[in-house]
């Protein structure tokens, strides 16, 4: 199938599941209201559905049907993703346990791994000087085992897979402050994938698998981004971040472990969020537990609108995608290492210099 076939069935699938979502959340109480579920980062002051995960999950797997035949890949991204967004709607309804989430977290990220999804190899950063080897193999430790045939660990591998996918589901989740930030994020993230794999099709074709599961990505987040600019009609909910955070992990990985580039592309979303779990945890308190210290609430505290955070981070996003392609792998880490900086440098001077909302 054409990829802008694939990437148009996603986009109007996502369109019409939102559309039916936004009316079986308020029927079925899935719901964010202010008045009855106190947090201290909501910006909203009236009820608005939440549960953006579903429509975005049903119309990937939809288009995906569609657009590609079945494989054992394929159904642990069902599954795996199955079990973030079912968790994110019980929590959207009954405001689970943190520590709840995080165990189906761990679970969607094992169920995909024991579908064939893993890290044999990373490319080693470090390659450009000499005598360091160019890719760094994570695949020599295999346990092997019979269960109803013969069966494989590779545990380095896949310890740094589930390592992945959990810590960029939580990342992702850090990045939903904002009517339409999380979905202009995934967005960049997803089109930037499909373009780094496209250049290797000719070389691999298993890429062709990985371009179109990231236009569906795209299509699929762009029909609710639609609803979810600001002024939102829907939330994303943990289900939404969640299975968007899920399936970043998951392609970069099968793009030929392409972490580099998404973690240069993210850059934003994961030194905020590392530096939030940093801070709640030197507070002494939980790396879970909401506050209004986010880098996008800082910004709103500066004087921005929400809608210009939110094209912010994407701008932001889409420069570090641009240099992420043209970039060599030895040179990403120096180009991440040095935004890095940058951001954290601006998380600190705002942290520092602003009072925080609500606080004295």
């Amino acid at each position: 199938m054409n990829n802008f076939f694939v990437f148009f069935i996603a986009f109007i699938t996502s369109l019409v599941f939102v559309n039916l979502t936004i009316k079986f959340a308020a029927q079925f109480g899935l719901v964010d209201d202010p008045r009855k579920r106190k947090h201290p980062a909501a910006l909203h002051s009236f009820v608005i559905p939440r549960a953006g995960g579903l429509p975005i999950f049903l119309a990937f797997v939809l288009s995906s049907l569609l657009a590609m035949p079945t494989s054992k890949e394929l159904v642990g991204i069902f599954l795996g993703g199955g079990i973030l967004v079912f968790i994110g709607i019980l929590d959207d309804k009954y405001d689970l346990k943190n520590s709840y989430k995080f165990l189906g977290q761990l679970l969607a990220a094992l169920v995909v791994v024991a579908f064939g999804i893993g890290i044999s190899f990373i490319t080693n950063p470090m390659h450009i000087f000499s005598d360091f080897p160019s890719v760094i193999k994570l695949d020599a430790w295999r346990i092997i085992f019979e269960l109803f045939g013969t069966h494989s660990i590779v545990v380095w591998a896949d310890l740094f897979a589930i390592f992945w996918i959990v810590w960029v589901i939580n990342m992702v989740n850090f990045s939903s402050g904002v009517d339409g930030q999380l979905g202009g994020i995934a967005i960049v993230v997803f089109m930037v994938i499909f373009v780094a794999s496209l250049r290797f099709l000719g070389a691999d074709p298993s890429q062709a698998v990985v371009t179109k599961l990231a236009l569906i990505g795209a299509g699929a987040t762009l029909g609710f981004l639609i609803f979810n600019f600001y002024p939102a009609k829907i939330f994303p909910g943990d289900s939404g971040s969640y299975f968007l955070g899920f399936l970043i992990a998951v392609i970069s990985i099968l793009s030929g472990a392409k972490v580099g580039t998404a973690i240069l592309v993210m850059a934003i979303p994961l030194v905020d969020g590392v530096f939030t779990v940093i801070r709640r945890i030197a507070e002494g308190k939980s790396p879970f537990k909401g506050d209004r210290k986010h880098l996008h609430h800082r910004l709103l505290e500066v004087g921005l609108s929400q809608r210009s955070v939110s094209l912010f981070y994407w701008l932001l996003c889409a420069i570090l995608g641009a240099i992420a392609l043209l970039l060599p792998s030895g040179e990403k880490l120096f180009a991440g290492v040095f935004a890095a900086i940058i951001i954290l440098g601006g998380i600190l001077w705002l942290n520092m210099s602003l009072p925080v909302k609500g606080q004295k």
